[in-house]
């Protein structure tokens, strides 16, 4: 009997596509739902390695152009209005209110220090918000997808019993199937949390130093625009 249970057991296709076939339909938009969520992250996952690799790029690059020698007015006019690195429009923040503090006759207007400096940390904000964007996806992925999954799992393993229940048959080739379908909802909860939190963490910890970096340039500029103010 046991080993006729057996052979019947091994005739049942336990692939992950038979699996996903022979859920119930709850267990199916679970897995879907899983799948997508999976999906998703890896996408927001390399579209962030590609951001902070470029910002940091463009911060070595532009940092190299400030430290350079080159007078801060040539190399804001090079710039332009628009300037394309983040950094760059830390930069022109700067820049732009230095030069609008300026009165006609070359005096300064009052306050200009405060002023620039809420000037740069606004931008700053922007970038920061601009870069730790959809970061909260991965971590609402990494912390609910488990429980989805289980959700799928004692849905299925419910339906399960209730087919044990109803054929009145305890025998493997009866049982195995639908706990492996049950099963497969938290392999996919935990396949697509695991990723999203390792790199939610990193990716967050990445963000941190570039805005950082961002926070101690404007440091080293303020300070810059502060001895140019002193000297007027």
């Amino acid at each position: 009997m046991e080993t006729e249970a057996l052979a019947l057991a091994g005739e049942v296709d336990f692939s992950m596509w038979a699996l996903f076939a022979r859920a119930t339909l709850t267990v199916k938009l679970v897995m879907i739902l899983l799948i997508f969520a999976s999906l998703w992250a890896w996408a927001i996952i390399y579209t962030k390695h590609r951001v902070y690799k470029r910002a940091r790029n463009e911060t070595v690059k532009f940092e190299n152009a400030f430290w350079s020698g080159e007078p801060l007015d040539q190399l804001f006019d090079q710039l332009g209005p628009t300037p394309g690195g983040r950094m760059e429009r830390i930069f022109s923040a700067g820049m732009t209110e230095w030069r609008r503090s300026h009165k006609d006759d070359g005096g300064l207007i009052g306050g200009a220090q405060v002023r620039i400096d809420r000037s740069m940390d606004v931008a700053i904000q922007k970038e920061t918000e601009d870069l730790q964007s959809n970061l909260t996806v991965l971590a609402t992925v990494g912390s609910t997808a488990p429980f989805v999954g289980l959700f799928g799992t004692v849905w299925g393993i419910m339906n399960a019993f209730i087919e044990i229940g109803q054929s009145q048959s305890t025998n493997l080739a009866v049982v195995a199937p639908g706990i492996a379908e049950a099963l497969l909802a938290t392999g996919l909860g935990l396949l697509a949390a695991i990723p999203a939190v390792i790199f939610y963490n990193k990716l967050s910890s990445d963000s941190d130093r570039i805005v950082a970096g961002y926070e101690s340039f404007a440091d080293e500029f303020a300070t810059i625009l502060s001895r140019q103010l002193d000297t007027n």
